[in-house]
Protein backbone atom coordinates (compact mmCIF):
# COMPACT_ATOMS: atom_id res chain seq x y z
CA UNK A 1 0.00 0.00 0.00
CA UNK A 2 1.33 3.41 -0.97
CA UNK A 3 0.12 6.09 1.42
CA UNK A 4 0.86 9.60 0.25
CA UNK A 5 -1.00 12.90 0.47
CA UNK A 6 -2.95 14.41 -2.36
CA UNK A 7 -0.71 15.74 -5.11
CA UNK A 8 2.43 13.95 -3.89
CA UNK A 9 2.82 12.01 -7.14
CA UNK A 10 1.33 8.56 -6.47
CA UNK A 11 0.28 8.14 -10.11
CA UNK A 12 3.69 9.18 -11.45
CA UNK A 13 5.55 6.85 -9.08
CA UNK A 14 3.26 3.96 -9.87
CA UNK A 15 3.51 4.38 -13.64
CA UNK A 16 7.31 4.47 -13.47
CA UNK A 17 7.31 1.31 -11.35
CA UNK A 18 4.84 -0.41 -13.69
CA UNK A 19 7.09 0.27 -16.67
CA UNK A 20 10.10 -1.15 -14.82
CA UNK A 21 8.16 -4.30 -13.82
CA UNK A 22 7.02 -4.89 -17.40
CA UNK A 23 10.48 -4.33 -18.89
CA UNK A 24 12.13 -6.64 -16.34
CA UNK A 25 9.65 -9.39 -17.20
CA UNK A 26 8.20 -9.48 -13.69
CA UNK A 27 4.68 -8.60 -14.90
CA UNK A 28 2.94 -9.33 -18.19
CA UNK A 29 -0.18 -7.19 -17.80
CA UNK A 30 -1.41 -4.67 -15.23
CA UNK A 31 -5.00 -3.93 -14.30
CA UNK A 32 -5.67 -0.46 -12.91
CA UNK A 33 -8.90 0.23 -11.03
CA UNK A 34 -9.87 3.83 -10.34
CA UNK A 35 -12.88 6.16 -10.09
CA UNK A 36 -14.33 6.73 -13.56
CA UNK A 37 -13.22 10.33 -13.92
CA UNK A 38 -9.69 9.38 -12.91
CA UNK A 39 -9.71 6.58 -15.49
CA UNK A 40 -10.60 9.05 -18.19
CA UNK A 41 -8.74 12.22 -17.21
CA UNK A 42 -5.68 11.09 -15.22
CA UNK A 43 -4.17 7.74 -16.21
CA UNK A 44 -4.20 8.25 -20.02
CA UNK A 45 -2.86 11.79 -19.54
CA UNK A 46 -0.07 10.87 -17.10
CA UNK A 47 1.04 7.65 -18.83
CA UNK A 48 2.93 9.29 -21.73
CA UNK A 49 4.85 11.46 -19.24
CA UNK A 50 5.99 8.78 -16.81
CA UNK A 51 5.75 5.47 -18.68
CA UNK A 52 5.99 6.29 -22.40
CA UNK A 53 6.97 2.75 -23.37
CA UNK A 54 3.80 1.21 -21.95
CA UNK A 55 0.66 0.63 -23.98
CA UNK A 56 -2.70 1.28 -22.33
CA UNK A 57 -6.36 0.48 -23.00
CA UNK A 58 -9.29 2.20 -21.35
CA UNK A 59 -12.31 0.00 -20.47
CA UNK A 60 -15.15 2.44 -19.88
CA UNK A 61 -18.30 3.06 -21.88
CA UNK A 62 -20.57 0.43 -23.43
CA UNK A 63 -20.10 -3.33 -22.78
CA UNK A 64 -18.78 -3.72 -26.31
CA UNK A 65 -16.22 -0.94 -25.84
CA UNK A 66 -15.11 -2.40 -22.52
CA UNK A 67 -14.79 -5.90 -23.96
CA UNK A 68 -12.69 -4.58 -26.86
CA UNK A 69 -10.31 -2.97 -24.36
CA UNK A 70 -10.11 -6.11 -22.20
CA UNK A 71 -9.13 -8.18 -25.25
CA UNK A 72 -6.65 -5.60 -26.57
CA UNK A 73 -2.98 -6.51 -26.57
CA UNK A 74 -1.80 -3.84 -24.13
CA UNK A 75 0.47 -3.70 -21.09
CA UNK A 76 -2.18 -1.95 -18.99
CA UNK A 77 -5.97 -2.02 -18.78
CA UNK A 78 -7.64 0.82 -16.90
CA UNK A 79 -11.26 0.58 -15.76
CA UNK A 80 -13.51 1.99 -13.04
CA UNK A 81 -14.75 0.36 -9.86
CA UNK A 82 -18.33 0.24 -11.14
CA UNK A 83 -17.20 -2.41 -13.62
CA UNK A 84 -15.74 -4.78 -11.03
CA UNK A 85 -18.54 -7.35 -11.16
CA UNK A 86 -18.62 -7.29 -14.97
CA UNK A 87 -14.85 -7.59 -15.13
CA UNK A 88 -14.93 -10.61 -12.81
CA UNK A 89 -16.86 -12.49 -15.49
CA UNK A 90 -14.45 -11.70 -18.34
CA UNK A 91 -11.11 -13.13 -19.47
CA UNK A 92 -8.67 -12.40 -16.66
CA UNK A 93 -5.07 -12.35 -17.90
CA UNK A 94 -3.70 -9.90 -15.33
CA UNK A 95 -0.83 -10.81 -13.03
CA UNK A 96 -0.71 -7.44 -11.27
CA UNK A 97 -3.37 -4.97 -10.12
CA UNK A 98 -3.29 -1.35 -8.98
CA UNK A 99 -6.11 -0.03 -6.79
CA UNK A 100 -6.15 3.75 -7.27
CA UNK A 101 -8.07 5.34 -4.38
CA UNK A 102 -8.01 2.17 -2.35
CA UNK A 103 -10.69 3.51 0.00
CA UNK A 104 -13.28 2.61 -2.65
CA UNK A 105 -12.84 -0.99 -1.44
CA UNK A 106 -13.27 -0.40 2.27
CA UNK A 107 -16.49 -2.46 2.41
CA UNK A 108 -15.56 -6.18 2.26
CA UNK A 109 -19.20 -7.26 2.38
CA UNK A 110 -20.09 -5.57 -0.90
CA UNK A 111 -21.12 -7.67 -3.91
CA UNK A 112 -18.44 -6.19 -6.16
CA UNK A 113 -15.74 -6.71 -3.53
CA UNK A 114 -16.61 -10.38 -3.08
CA UNK A 115 -16.91 -11.09 -6.80
CA UNK A 116 -13.55 -9.52 -7.61
CA UNK A 117 -11.68 -11.02 -4.65
CA UNK A 118 -12.27 -14.50 -6.09
CA UNK A 119 -10.35 -13.55 -9.25
CA UNK A 120 -7.27 -12.39 -7.34
CA UNK A 121 -6.08 -15.78 -6.09
CA UNK A 122 -3.24 -15.93 -8.60
CA UNK A 123 -2.48 -12.20 -8.63
CA UNK A 124 0.43 -11.80 -6.25
CA UNK A 125 1.33 -8.22 -7.12
CA UNK A 126 -1.26 -5.84 -5.70
CA UNK A 127 -0.67 -2.16 -5.06
CA UNK A 128 -3.14 0.10 -3.24
CA UNK A 129 -2.83 3.88 -3.59
CA UNK A 130 -4.52 6.28 -1.20
CA UNK A 131 -4.05 9.58 0.53
CA UNK A 132 -6.77 9.03 3.14
CA UNK A 133 -6.30 5.54 4.53
CA UNK A 134 -8.32 6.08 7.73
CA UNK A 135 -10.55 8.85 6.41
CA UNK A 136 -13.62 7.80 8.37
CA UNK A 137 -12.07 5.79 11.17
CA UNK A 138 -10.03 2.68 11.90
CA UNK A 139 -12.78 0.28 10.79
CA UNK A 140 -12.21 1.29 7.15
CA UNK A 141 -8.71 -0.19 7.19
CA UNK A 142 -9.82 -3.83 7.15
CA UNK A 143 -11.37 -3.98 3.67
CA UNK A 144 -8.50 -2.06 2.11
CA UNK A 145 -5.95 -4.43 3.62
CA UNK A 146 -7.93 -7.54 2.73
CA UNK A 147 -8.05 -6.78 -0.98
CA UNK A 148 -4.28 -6.15 -1.01
CA UNK A 149 -3.13 -8.96 1.31
CA UNK A 150 -5.42 -11.07 3.47
CA UNK A 151 -2.54 -12.05 5.73
CA UNK A 152 -2.28 -8.50 7.09
CA UNK A 153 -5.47 -8.34 9.17
CA UNK A 154 -7.03 -11.72 8.45
CA UNK A 155 -9.92 -12.87 6.27
CA UNK A 156 -12.84 -12.09 8.62
CA UNK A 157 -13.97 -8.60 9.51
CA UNK A 158 -15.85 -10.04 12.49
CA UNK A 159 -12.62 -11.41 13.93
CA UNK A 160 -10.90 -8.08 13.22
CA UNK A 161 -13.61 -6.19 15.10
CA UNK A 162 -13.51 -8.60 18.04
CA UNK A 163 -9.75 -8.19 18.37
CA UNK A 164 -9.43 -4.42 18.05
CA UNK A 165 -12.88 -3.02 18.91
CA UNK A 166 -15.62 -3.30 21.52
CA UNK A 167 -19.37 -3.19 20.94
CA UNK A 168 -20.65 0.24 21.88
CA UNK A 169 -24.28 -0.17 20.79
CA UNK A 170 -25.56 -3.53 19.55
CA UNK A 171 -28.81 -2.04 18.19
CA UNK A 172 -26.86 0.08 15.72
CA UNK A 173 -23.91 -2.31 15.28
CA UNK A 174 -21.72 0.50 16.59
CA UNK A 175 -18.13 -0.53 17.33
CA UNK A 176 -15.50 1.60 19.04
CA UNK A 177 -11.73 0.98 18.91
CA UNK A 178 -10.12 -0.46 22.03
CA UNK A 179 -7.38 1.54 23.73
CA UNK A 180 -4.20 1.22 21.70
CA UNK A 181 -6.02 -0.41 18.76
CA UNK A 182 -4.91 2.16 16.20
CA UNK A 183 -1.24 1.74 17.06
CA UNK A 184 -1.56 -2.07 17.10
CA UNK A 185 -3.21 -2.20 13.68
CA UNK A 186 -0.62 0.12 12.17
CA UNK A 187 2.18 -2.09 13.49
CA UNK A 188 0.56 -5.11 11.83
CA UNK A 189 0.32 -3.50 8.40
CA UNK A 190 3.56 -1.51 8.46
CA UNK A 191 5.62 -4.14 6.55
CA UNK A 192 3.23 -3.86 3.62
CA UNK A 193 3.10 -0.06 3.45
CA UNK A 194 5.17 2.70 1.92
CA UNK A 195 4.59 6.14 3.43
CA UNK A 196 5.87 9.16 1.57
CA UNK A 197 7.54 11.40 4.12
CA UNK A 198 6.19 14.97 4.14
CA UNK A 199 9.72 16.36 4.03
CA UNK A 200 10.15 14.98 0.54
CA UNK A 201 7.53 17.19 -1.04
CA UNK A 202 6.14 19.78 1.36
CA UNK A 203 8.74 22.44 0.59
CA UNK A 204 7.84 22.20 -3.08
CA UNK A 205 4.22 23.18 -2.50
CA UNK A 206 3.09 26.76 -1.85
CA UNK A 207 1.24 27.37 1.43
CA UNK A 208 -2.41 26.44 1.89
CA UNK A 209 -4.47 29.05 3.75
CA UNK A 210 -7.78 27.81 5.15
CA UNK A 211 -10.17 30.60 6.13
CA UNK A 212 -13.46 30.14 7.99
CA UNK A 213 -16.09 32.53 6.66
CA UNK A 214 -19.04 32.94 9.01
CA UNK A 215 -22.57 34.16 8.46
CA UNK A 216 -25.80 34.22 10.48
CA UNK A 217 -29.11 32.66 9.55
CA UNK A 218 -31.58 35.30 8.45
CA UNK A 219 -34.25 33.68 10.66
CA UNK A 220 -33.43 30.90 13.10
CA UNK A 221 -37.07 29.92 13.72
CA UNK A 222 -37.34 27.17 11.11
CA UNK A 223 -33.89 25.81 11.96
CA UNK A 224 -34.70 25.57 15.67
CA UNK A 225 -38.03 23.87 14.92
CA UNK A 226 -36.28 21.18 12.93
CA UNK A 227 -33.60 20.81 15.57
CA UNK A 228 -36.09 20.49 18.44
CA UNK A 229 -39.11 18.73 16.93
CA UNK A 230 -37.79 17.28 13.62
CA UNK A 231 -40.32 19.37 11.71
CA UNK A 232 -40.09 22.67 9.85
CA UNK A 233 -43.23 24.79 9.52
CA UNK A 234 -43.02 26.81 6.31
CA UNK A 235 -45.53 29.23 4.83
CA UNK A 236 -46.73 26.77 2.20
CA UNK A 237 -46.05 23.36 3.79
CA UNK A 238 -44.56 21.47 6.70
CA UNK A 239 -41.42 19.37 6.29
CA UNK A 240 -40.78 16.49 8.68
CA UNK A 241 -37.69 14.37 9.26
CA UNK A 242 -38.55 10.75 10.05
CA UNK A 243 -35.13 9.72 11.37
CA UNK A 244 -32.26 11.35 13.20
CA UNK A 245 -30.07 11.06 10.09
CA UNK A 246 -32.76 12.76 8.01
CA UNK A 247 -33.01 15.55 10.57
CA UNK A 248 -29.26 16.18 10.39
CA UNK A 249 -29.51 16.33 6.60
CA UNK A 250 -32.40 18.80 6.80
CA UNK A 251 -30.43 20.94 9.24
CA UNK A 252 -27.52 21.08 6.82
CA UNK A 253 -29.90 22.15 4.06
CA UNK A 254 -31.35 24.88 6.27
CA UNK A 255 -27.85 26.06 7.12
CA UNK A 256 -27.43 26.65 3.39
CA UNK A 257 -30.75 28.52 3.18
CA UNK A 258 -33.30 25.99 1.90
CA UNK A 259 -34.98 22.69 2.71
CA UNK A 260 -36.33 19.88 0.54
CA UNK A 261 -39.90 18.67 1.12
CA UNK A 262 -41.00 15.03 0.77
CA UNK A 263 -41.45 15.53 -2.99
CA UNK A 264 -37.93 16.83 -3.47
CA UNK A 265 -38.99 20.46 -3.97
CA UNK A 266 -36.70 23.07 -2.43
CA UNK A 267 -38.15 25.81 -0.21
CA UNK A 268 -35.88 28.78 0.43
CA UNK A 269 -35.57 30.46 3.83
CA UNK A 270 -32.49 32.67 3.36
CA UNK A 271 -29.69 33.82 1.05
CA UNK A 272 -27.04 34.25 3.75
CA UNK A 273 -24.43 31.89 2.31
CA UNK A 274 -24.85 33.08 -1.25
CA UNK A 275 -24.61 36.70 -0.19
CA UNK A 276 -21.34 35.88 1.58
CA UNK A 277 -20.15 34.02 -1.50
CA UNK A 278 -20.82 37.17 -3.55
CA UNK A 279 -18.69 39.17 -1.13
CA UNK A 280 -15.79 36.71 -1.29
CA UNK A 281 -15.80 36.65 -5.08
CA UNK A 282 -15.99 40.44 -5.26
CA UNK A 283 -13.20 40.96 -2.72
CA UNK A 284 -11.03 38.58 -4.74
CA UNK A 285 -11.79 40.67 -7.84
CA UNK A 286 -13.53 37.68 -9.42
CA UNK A 287 -10.26 35.81 -9.73
CA UNK A 288 -10.63 32.27 -11.12
CA UNK A 289 -12.34 30.27 -8.37
CA UNK A 290 -13.71 26.79 -7.72
CA UNK A 291 -16.99 26.64 -5.78
CA UNK A 292 -17.86 23.35 -4.09
CA UNK A 293 -21.52 22.43 -3.59
CA UNK A 294 -23.21 19.39 -2.01
CA UNK A 295 -26.88 19.73 -2.98
CA UNK A 296 -28.56 20.02 -6.37
CA UNK A 297 -30.42 23.10 -5.19
CA UNK A 298 -27.12 24.77 -4.33
CA UNK A 299 -25.96 24.04 -7.87
CA UNK A 300 -29.21 25.40 -9.30
CA UNK A 301 -28.85 28.63 -7.33
CA UNK A 302 -25.20 28.97 -8.38
CA UNK A 303 -26.22 28.62 -12.00
CA UNK A 304 -29.04 31.14 -11.55
CA UNK A 305 -26.72 33.72 -9.99
CA UNK A 306 -23.68 33.01 -12.15
CA UNK A 307 -24.81 31.93 -15.63
CA UNK A 308 -21.19 32.06 -16.82
CA UNK A 309 -20.15 29.36 -14.32
CA UNK A 310 -19.17 25.96 -15.72
CA UNK A 311 -19.36 22.43 -14.35
CA UNK A 312 -16.11 20.50 -14.19
CA UNK A 313 -17.39 17.96 -16.76
CA UNK A 314 -15.40 18.31 -19.99
CA UNK A 315 -14.03 21.67 -18.85
CA UNK A 316 -10.78 20.64 -17.17
CA UNK A 317 -8.57 21.81 -20.06
CA UNK A 318 -10.35 25.17 -20.35
CA UNK A 319 -10.07 25.73 -16.60
CA UNK A 320 -6.35 24.94 -16.61
CA UNK A 321 -5.87 27.37 -19.49
CA UNK A 322 -7.42 30.10 -17.36
CA UNK A 323 -10.50 30.41 -19.58
CA UNK A 324 -13.12 29.67 -16.88
CA UNK A 325 -13.52 32.21 -14.07
CA UNK A 326 -15.95 30.12 -12.01
CA UNK A 327 -15.84 26.32 -11.88
CA UNK A 328 -18.53 24.36 -10.01
CA UNK A 329 -17.90 20.89 -8.65
CA UNK A 330 -19.30 18.30 -6.29
CA UNK A 331 -16.77 16.49 -4.06
CA UNK A 332 -17.96 13.04 -5.15
CA UNK A 333 -17.65 13.83 -8.84
CA UNK A 334 -14.31 15.56 -8.75
CA UNK A 335 -12.66 14.50 -5.53
CA UNK A 336 -10.05 12.14 -6.97
CA UNK A 337 -7.16 12.56 -9.31
CA UNK A 338 -8.11 15.67 -11.25
CA UNK A 339 -5.38 18.19 -11.94
CA UNK A 340 -6.91 21.65 -11.58
CA UNK A 341 -3.87 23.44 -10.15
CA UNK A 342 -3.07 25.39 -13.30
CA UNK A 343 -6.36 27.28 -13.61
CA UNK A 344 -6.49 29.16 -10.31
CA UNK A 345 -5.61 29.14 -6.63
CA UNK A 346 -8.91 29.78 -4.84
CA UNK A 347 -11.58 27.32 -3.70
CA UNK A 348 -14.78 28.01 -1.75
CA UNK A 349 -16.84 25.39 0.08
CA UNK A 350 -20.46 26.54 0.01
CA UNK A 351 -21.22 23.55 2.25
CA UNK A 352 -19.06 20.74 3.59
CA UNK A 353 -19.00 16.99 2.99
CA UNK A 354 -18.98 14.75 6.08
CA UNK A 355 -16.08 12.74 4.62
CA UNK A 356 -12.54 13.84 5.39
CA UNK A 357 -11.39 11.95 2.31
CA UNK A 358 -13.68 13.95 0.03
CA UNK A 359 -12.73 17.24 1.68
CA UNK A 360 -8.99 16.67 1.43
CA UNK A 361 -9.15 15.26 -2.09
CA UNK A 362 -11.19 18.26 -3.24
CA UNK A 363 -8.78 20.80 -1.76
CA UNK A 364 -5.99 18.76 -3.31
CA UNK A 365 -7.26 19.55 -6.79
CA UNK A 366 -5.59 22.96 -6.38
CA UNK A 367 -2.98 22.33 -3.69
CA UNK A 368 -0.76 19.87 -5.55
CA UNK A 369 2.44 19.73 -7.56
CA UNK A 370 2.48 22.32 -10.31
CA UNK A 371 0.65 24.96 -8.28
CA UNK A 372 2.78 28.11 -8.26
CA UNK A 373 0.73 30.39 -5.97
CA UNK A 374 -0.53 30.26 -2.42
CA UNK A 375 -3.82 28.37 -2.29
CA UNK A 376 -6.77 29.98 -0.50
CA UNK A 377 -9.54 27.69 0.76
CA UNK A 378 -12.65 29.45 2.10
CA UNK A 379 -15.11 27.44 4.18
CA UNK A 380 -18.53 29.11 4.48
CA UNK A 381 -20.38 28.19 7.68
CA UNK A 382 -23.61 29.39 9.24
CA UNK A 383 -23.11 30.21 12.91
CA UNK A 384 -24.66 27.93 15.55
CA UNK A 385 -25.67 25.30 12.99
CA UNK A 386 -24.71 21.76 12.03
CA UNK A 387 -22.02 23.29 9.80
CA UNK A 388 -19.87 23.71 12.90
CA UNK A 389 -20.42 20.08 13.87
CA UNK A 390 -19.37 18.86 10.42
CA UNK A 391 -16.25 21.03 10.48
CA UNK A 392 -15.30 19.70 13.94
CA UNK A 393 -15.96 16.13 12.76
CA UNK A 394 -13.52 16.56 9.88
CA UNK A 395 -10.81 17.64 12.29
CA UNK A 396 -11.48 14.65 14.55
CA UNK A 397 -11.05 12.32 11.56
CA UNK A 398 -7.93 14.18 10.54
CA UNK A 399 -6.47 13.48 13.98
CA UNK A 400 -7.08 9.73 13.51
CA UNK A 401 -5.41 9.85 10.11
CA UNK A 402 -2.39 11.75 11.45
CA UNK A 403 -1.84 9.23 14.27
CA UNK A 404 -2.10 6.32 11.85
CA UNK A 405 0.53 7.76 9.54
CA UNK A 406 2.83 8.55 12.46
CA UNK A 407 2.66 4.91 13.56
CA UNK A 408 3.48 3.68 10.08
CA UNK A 409 6.48 6.00 9.78
CA UNK A 410 7.85 5.25 13.28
Amino acid sequence: MILAPVGAGKTAMTLAAMQDMIEQGLVKRFLVLAPKRVCRDVWPVEQPKWAPRLTMALAIGTPAQRLFAVNADTHVLVTNYDNLQWLSEQKFDFDAVVFDELTRLKNPSGVRFKAFLKRLDNVNIRWGLTGSFTSNGLEDVFGQCKIVDQSLLGRSKGAFLQQYFYMNNADYNDWKPREGALEAVMRRIKPATFVLEPGEYKDQLPPLHTVEMRCDLADRTVYEQMKKDAIAQLETTDVAALTAAAAINKLQQLASGFIYDENGRAHWVGDHKFDLLDEILTENQNDNTIVVYNYKEELAELQRRYPHAKLVDNNVDKWNKGEIPLLLLHPKSAGHGLNLQHGGNKIIFLSLPWSLELYEQTVGRLHRGGQTRDVWCYVIMANKTVDERIWASLFDKRAISDVALDELKA
